[in-house]
This record gives C-alpha cells, sequence and structure tokens, in this order.
C-alpha cells in the first residue's frame, strides 16, 4: 500500500519497501562502477574518483541506514513509526526531510543505543518467544532493527543534507602559488537529489588555505551557502572569485546523482518512462539513473584595480558556444549521462527517442559489468 495523495509516496507496505530498498543497493553499487569507468576514460582524475567514490558509497551507507529503520514496515509492531516518504514524482529518491531526521536521530544514537538491549539480547529473546510462547516475535524483531539503524548513524561516513568542504593539497606551482581540489555535497532540498561539487582553486594567500583560522571558514560557510541546484555555475564561482581576492577559481564542476526512474515506483513522464514501460524488464531491472555533470571553467585572467595602487586577479569564464546555450547553463560544458540495465537499454535504442543520442548510456550487464555506449 502506498499514500500517492501529495508529491510523494509513502512506502507503507513491507515488500514494497524492501523492493524500493534492494533496488538502490544495487543501483549504488553501479554507480561507483560508473565512476570507475569516467577515470579509466579520462574524464577524472585519480584524486577526484576517490573523492566521487567517497560520496558514492556514503549515499550507499545512508541507503542502508534508512532501510533498517523501515525494515518492519507494514508490520504490526505496536506502534506506528512511520514509513519512507520517496519523492515519486521528480527525483525517485527519498525526501529531503529524511535525512534532515536522519541527522538529528544521529546526534542522539549514542543515547538510544546505551538504553537498548544489545543485539545478542534480542535475539535470543527472540528465539525464546518463536520456541516457548510460538509467536512471531515482531516487537522484538521491530527494537532490532531499531537498533540495527542507530549502530549504522554511529559508524558515521553517510551522506547527509550538508556534507562541509574539505580540501586536499594539489602541489604548488610557484612559492606563494598553491593548488587546491576542493570539495563538498548536499541533499538539494528543490530536486530531492545528492548533488556533488568538485572546485580546482589556486591560493595567493600568506597562509595555506586550511590552516588560515579566517579564510578557511568563511570559505566553507560561503560555499555552502551558495550549494543550491538552481544557482548556475557562473553564478557560484563568480561570487566566490569576488568574495576572496587571494583564491582564485579555476574549474568548477556540480554533479547532479539522479533521478531514479522506476515503472515500479516512480511516475515521471516523458520518453524514460515509455522506455521502462516497453522493456517490460523484471523485478530489480526494471530502473534507469541519470547523472548529469556540469563544468565551469576559467578561460583567461584579468587584472581588476584594487585600493589606491593595488590589483587582484579575476577569472574570465568560458561558457559554451554552441548555440547560445552557455548563457542559458552559466557552464563551459553540461554532459548528460544514463545508467540503466541491458533490457530497458535495448528498449531505449529501439524506441530512440528524440534528444538521447548526445546522452552518454551505462550499461548493467546480467553479470553486473558496467559498459559505456
Amino acid at each position: 500500500m502506498t499514500d500517492t495523495t501529495k508529491e510523494y509516496t509513502a512506502l507503507m507496505e513491507t515488500r514494497a519497501s524492501r523492493r524500493y530498498f534492494q533496488k538502490f543497493e544495487r543501483i549504488t553499487e553501479h554507480l561507483t562502477q560508473v565512476a570507475a569507468a569516467r577515470a579509466a576514460e579520462g574524464a577524472i582524475g585519480e584524486e577526484e574518483v576517490k573523492i566521487l567514490t567517497r560520496y558514492l558509497v556514503a549515499i550507499g551507507y545512508t541507503f542502508k541506514a534508512l532501510s533498517m529503520k523501515y525494515l518492519l514496515v507494514g508490520r504490526e509492531t505496536g506502534q506506528f513509526f512511520g514509513s519512507l516518504a520517496m519523492d515519486a514524482v521528480e527525483s525517485g529518491f527519498p525526501v529531503f526531510n529524511e535525512l534532515l531526521v536522519m541527522a538529528n536521530d544521529a546526534q542522539q544514537a549514542e543515547n538510544h543505543l546505551r538504553n537498548m538491549p544489545d543485539s545478542e539480547a534480542l535475539k535470543d529473546e527472540m528465539l525464546r518467544t518463536i520456541i516457548g510462547d510460538q509467536e512471531i516475535p515482531t516487537k522484538l524483531q521491530f527494537a532490532l532493527s531499531q537498533r540495527l539503524y542507530f549502530e549504522e548513524l554511529l559508524k558515521g561516513d553517510l551522506f547527509w543534507a550538508q556534507n562541509h568542504p574539505e580540501v586536499r593539497w594539489m602541489g604548488n606551482l610557484s612559492e606563494r602559488r598553491r593548488k587546491y581540489l576542493l570539495h563538498w555535497a548536499v541533499y538539494d532540498s528543490q530536486v530531492n537529489l545528492p548533488t556533488i561539487y568538485l572546485m580546482d582553486l589556486e591560493d595567493t594567500g600568506r597562509r595555506a588555505l586550511p590552516n588560515d583560522e579566517r579564510r578557511w571558514p568563511e570559505v566553507q560557510a560561503h560555499l555552502m551557502a551558495q550549494a543550491v541546484g538552481g544557482l548556475k555555475l557562473l553564478t557560484i564561482a563568480k561570487g566566490f572569485d569576488e568574495s576572496f581576492d587571494d583564491l582564485h577559481p579555476k574549474r568548477l564542476r556540480r554533479i547532479h546523482v539522479g533521478p531514479m526512474y522506476s515503472s515500479a515506483f516512480t511516475r515521471q513522464s516523458g520518453p524514460i518512462r515509455e522506455v521502462l514501460e516497453a522493456a517490460r524488464a523484471p523485478e530489480g531491472e526494471d530502473w534507469a539513473l541519470a547523472w548529469t555533470t556540469e563544468e565551469l571553467m576559467s578561460e583567461r585572467v584579468t587584472d581588476e584595480k584594487s585600493g589606491w595602487f593595488g590589483s587582484v586577479e579575476r577569472q574570465v569564464f568560458a561558457l559554451d558556444p554552441f548555440a547560445g546555450r552557455g548563457g542559458d547553463t552559466g557552464a563551459t560544458s553540461m554532459e548528460r549521462s544514463i545508467i540503466l540495465p541491458q533490457r530497458p537499454f535495448q528498449a531505449l535504442e529501439e524506441l530512440n527517442p528524440p534528444g538521447f543520442s548526445s546522452v552518454t548510456k551505462y550499461v548493467v550487464s546480467p553479470q553486473g559489468r558496467v559498459l559505456r555506449y
């Protein structure tokens, strides 16, 4: 049973909920393969693929934690504890509020675990209930699922609503010019999707950026405030460039993981829905996931007057030269990809809907390998 009266779907039936989480478990495994494939193609570098893989694994851990939380949904546990709310119309992912609640639960996970019996004690009690009372120990199963949920939260390394900026030193270009790779991520509340940011940055400040107790907190706060999907990369990069005179953004990328399309769970309109319906794929293979990469590159540098005698560097960013799209997208380039199992891919090739010839296809074979087309 699902509640579809709003823009989200509440997965209130046990089998549907478990199928949803099993589907995403497979999808997140394939995402790391796609990242590796992109690295092999030269689309991303060695450090970048490590960062990207870390975020993708974190997304998988988040789904694992939520699957524990809602493991007993639809079963009579003696109390109503809610059900997963997913965005069935747009993203196919859990709604933003699920991650907010999860972050709040994580803050209190230790207290919850301290007051709960451990896993072995719960399992022993379940056996006694099954053998002695000849009953299904639903309430004990629920207690165990909640313990496993809080244990997952306590492990950390999950994808949170906000994943604050981190910095990696990439070498010195000169004595006073250092190169860094910054990365941060958010779960975009406007579209209910994980969004990952990467910035190549040059630093001409007196102190190295990670050790600068003034600039680094300001940089982190600035980037998180600008991590909104509705903002163009050009707006983000120019705002950063103008806010920090001795920090020079050379390249900014934004990766949107999703939407996820599924004939069983989502209600998006458009050609992908038609492809999935035509594919008639078996359970577990009736999905497709979009992956979009936006990129903005600095084209050249100009000197801008600062004060009476000084000057500062300002970046001039290159926009997409084709058909005037750069002005609309605020990016140098945009690459669209789609990840899907073999059966839906065959249906996509047969239907050949408009607009998909330029989309990179990553196809999951029945053996679990990811191939690029």
